[in-house]
């Protein structure tokens, strides 16, 4: 960790997330006796972290700088980019700017937690300039798979850093809204210190396609379903919503919206203004069985296949007032998030069982990218020239390619820093470089829990998922030592007890054979007599049927 003398002078960058992970994506921008703060996002939980609800960073590198917090300045609406925010308003209370639509969001998130009236939330425009401390931030038009999104040109003592958020350069968006290449290209000019750039379509080649092509695929799609449509999608992509309304009010169909995000997300959106839908087209989940299918549009969220969503639902045939008939339409509007990809097949497969038609991202162009590609990357750097480059957003993979793609269009391997969380990258007299690191790592939150769940309950966690649990109950004379109850053993996730009394009644007869040689001060050692049936029951199993489950003995005294 830096000293305090360090903290004294300079341009201190520190990302606490979002650094060798997609997601949790928050950085900390550092210069005298002021900070702030860019995004606040979670991560969900990968497949590895078992009862896991929710990813945060941790915040301990802030907590003994909270005074010296100047604000959260926000950069769009995701999850990724704002989850975080009630879990750590706890701790602090800085002013939170962004857009408006952004902090709609924000507080109806805050809502869920009671924090709504208590947060100090500032709506700034793009082209707006904020001063905070010895920072002056101008928010940065662009466009990207939710509305309202915004990178940040920071300027600060040692220069300005253009810190892009998640952006694409798409030429016709919906909301005819571009990225502010004029402003991005006015800095350049001017002369950017560093640029923190959006690394997760680096593996991309070419450039990302644009919004409006997806309408255009609903335009082809839509007319041809003889049945109900239910289209799949984020309920934060607000164009994607505004398009496949579009696209059924075309057809004659009326707009059923489900999922408790989507409707209160559209209902933000259209309460801002960032939405154009006709009370008329909208329609009520008690209408559906009156109106004929080829008049029903449904737009609703569980895209990635989530257990308990509605689309899930449907699919398993277990939803009380929908279900899919043969001729019905399923879109699934979205991406498949790495680590998804068997739940939405599996997905898929129910769909198809259930009579209906599936169109997804790999067969029609029902969903495309809100991240910048190669091309745009490039045009990026080209359009702020740099001095020194710094690649954010992405795995370790997408860090280090798109550090090749920035020295490929004339950055100097030098002035190219790969940073991951925790690192300390400081900026003094022209000179940049990863000068220390800072406390970093991830924070889990499970239901209530927030930080208790570490990696040795997780490791345990994974045991009892891969191995099971066996118990083994026994009562001791505590004067004699003499086993007056058991070995009773009960299994969970082992073996299937009713079929396999003969490999426990074993079992017993080893537990019991075993403690009969053990001396009588042993016996009256309760921690003892537990390391013995461990040890001869982690020997036994593992020599018998090569398993390895959680053993937890209980021994009692009487």
């Amino acid at each position: 960790m830096t000293t305090n003398a360090t903290e004294k002078s300079g341009l201190r960058i520190i990302p606490l997330g979002g650094l060798g992970e997609i997601g949790l994506n928050m950085t900390v921008y550092e210069s005298g006796e002021d900070i702030i703060i860019i995004d606040c996002g979670l991560m969900f939980p990968e497949p590895s972290m078992l009862g896991i609800d929710l990813v945060i960073p941790d915040i301990s590198y802030l907590r003994d700088r909270i005074d010296r917090i100047r604000g959260i300045f926000l950069t769009h609406g995701h999850e990724d980019h704002i989850g975080a925010l009630p879990y750590v308003l706890q701790d602090m209370n800085p002013p939170i700017i962004g857009t408006a639509l952004t902090l709609g969001f924000v507080r109806e998130k805050l809502k869920e937690y009671g924090l709504d009236t208590q947060v100090d939330l500032r709506i700034a425009k793009p082209r707006d300039t904020i001063t905070l401390g010895a920072f002056t931030v101008e928010l940065i038009r662009v466009t990207h798979s939710i509305v309202d999104g915004c990178g940040f040109a920071i300027r600060s003592p040692e220069g300005v850093v253009i810190h892009t958020g998640d952006f694409k350069l798409d030429q016709t968006p919906v909301d005819g809204e571009l990225t502010d290449l004029s402003t991005l290209a006015r800095y350049g000019e001017e002369g950017v210190l560093a640029l923190l750039s959006d690394s997760t379509n680096i593996e991309r080649e070419g450039f990302t396609l644009s919004e409006r092509l997806v309408g255009e695929a609903f335009d082809e799609i839509f007319p041809l379903c003889p049945g109900r449509i239910i289209v799949a999608a984020f309920s934060s992509n607000i164009h994607r919503v505004q398009q496949v309304v579009d696209a059924a009010a075309r057809c004659g169909r009326k707009v059923l919206l489900n999922g408790r995000s989507m409707l209160a997300n559209v209902q933000i959106a259209r309460e801002l203004g960032y939405l154009n839908i006709p009370d008329a087209i909208l329609m009520d989940l008690k209408e559906l069985p009156r109106l004929p299918k080829e008049e029903v549009c449904m737009i609703t969220t569980g895209s990635q296949g989530e257990p308990m969503s509605a689309l899930t639902r449907i699919a398993m045939d277990d939803h009380k007032q929908i279900r899919l008939e043969k001729g019905d339409t399923v879109i699934l509007s979205s991406r498949f998030i790495p680590g998804n990809e068997k739940t939405i097949s599996d997905l898929i497969n129910h769909l198809y069982r259930r009579g209906a038609e599936v169109y997804h991202e790999k067969v029609s162009e029902v969903h495309v990218s809100g991240h910048a590609s190669q091309e745009e990357l490039k045009l990026m750097i080209n359009l702020v020239r740099p001095r020194f480059f710094v690649p954010i957003h992405g795995e370790y993979r997408h860090l280090v390619k798109h550090l090749q793609l920035a020295r490929k269009v004339g950055i100097d391997e030098e002035r190219c820093i790969l940073a991951v969380n925790g690192d300390i990258i400081s900026f003094a007299g022209g000179v940049g470089a990863i000068t220390g690191a800072a406390e970093s790592g991830r924070v889990f939150v499970d239901g209530k829990g927030i930080g208790d769940v570490g990696e040795i309950v997780l490791k345990d966690r994974r045991h009892l998922s891969e191995d099971g649990m066996v118990v083994v109950i026994i009562a001791i004379n505590q004067a004699n030592g003499e086993i007056i109850y058991g070995p009773d053993i009960v299994s969970r996730g082992f073996v299937f007890e009713d079929e396999s009394q003969e490999y426990l009644d074993e079992t017993r007869k080893i537990v019991l054979d075993t403690l009969a040689g053990v001396n009588l001060e042993v016996m009256a050692d309760l921690n003892e007599v537990k390391m013995e049936v461990r040890r001869i029951l982690r020997r036994f199993f593992n020599k018998t049927i090569e398993r390895r489950p959680v053993i937890l003995p209980l021994i009692l005294e009487m």
